[in-house]
């Protein structure tokens, strides 16, 4: 779910409003909208990024950007960043998310993407901070999603309580956002809170599609409710759907135990 969040800040970028400005080149008067220019360049590079067919040109219009506007500007570090990240360069792609922050301390969608960063290198204590302070910019349209991410980190850091909270919040600002969904009613589950487990559950499954995570929690709701029509409805979609997956591995050994 991580890099659907990754996606959604790319278009984010796009909706950034160019800044009009002007300057004169070699004595004549003709005006040069640099600024225009730099936007246009950051587009491009987004889209070929996107569409994950030419990094190269990608790169182009991201050091162009740079070079017509300066490297202080923050959107083609954060596209450089993400290029490398892709590329799995860690050690540029970091210093290209901390030179966005430095240049726009409140880039809310750049603290966003260098969490998700930082958050797959498994460093969930500084990626947590990254998603509190992007979390907590009233400004920022995607507020939910670092909350749903922090409530990954603070799972990551045996603080359920936090996750919790946090992926109430998320809910909050969006009440369909299937990670909050999922994520609570696996932790009601775990708490013993099993009629609102289900209620999660069932909202998640009414509009998302079903994965491992989910069709596990079903079984074993349905399980403790004995419902056993819908928990071998829920059992034969894992089975047909993700035979390899480490969730049919578990309800295999379940099964296995139950029969012994």
């Amino acid at each position: 779910m991580l890099t659907r969040f990754l996606s959604l800040s790319f278009a984010g970028l796009l909706l950034c409003a160019a800044l009009v400005g002007c300057v004169s080149t070699g004595g004549s008067h003709r005006a040069v909208d640099i600024d225009k220019a730099v936007q246009t360049h950051v587009q491009l590079g987004i889209r070929y990024l996107q569409s994950g067919d030419n990094r190269e040109a990608a790169r182009y219009h991201f050091s162009e950007a740079l070079k017509l506007g300066g490297k202080r500007n923050p959107q083609a570090q954060q596209g450089l960043a993400l290029l490398y990240q892709a590329d799995g360069e860690d050690a540029a792609a970091e210093q290209h998310f901390k030179n966005a922050l430095r240049y726009q301390s409140d880039f809310s969608m750049a603290r966003t993407n260098y969490g998700v960063f930082l958050y797959k290198q498994e460093r969930y204590k500084e990626a947590l901070e990254q998603f509190e302070i992007a979390a907590n910019d009233l400004s920022y349209s995607r507020r939910s999603f670092a909350l749903a991410n922090y409530g990954r980190c603070a799972l990551k850091l045996g603080k359920p309580e936090e996750a919790e909270q946090a992926y109430t919040r998320a809910l909050g600002l969006d009440d369909d956002m299937p990670q909050a969904l999922l994520e609570l009613a696996e932790l009601k589950f775990n708490g013993g809170a099993y009629a609102q487990a289900k209620h999660y559950l069932d909202r998640y499954s009414a509009d998302h599609r079903q994965v491992p995570q989910s069709l596990w929690l079903g079984i074993r709701l349905e399980k403790i409710f004995g419902n056993r029509d819908k928990e071998r409805s829920y059992a034969l979609a894992l089975k047909n759907l993700y035979p390899y997956s480490a969730e049919t591995l578990k309800y295999k050994k379940m099964m296995a135990n139950d029969d012994g």
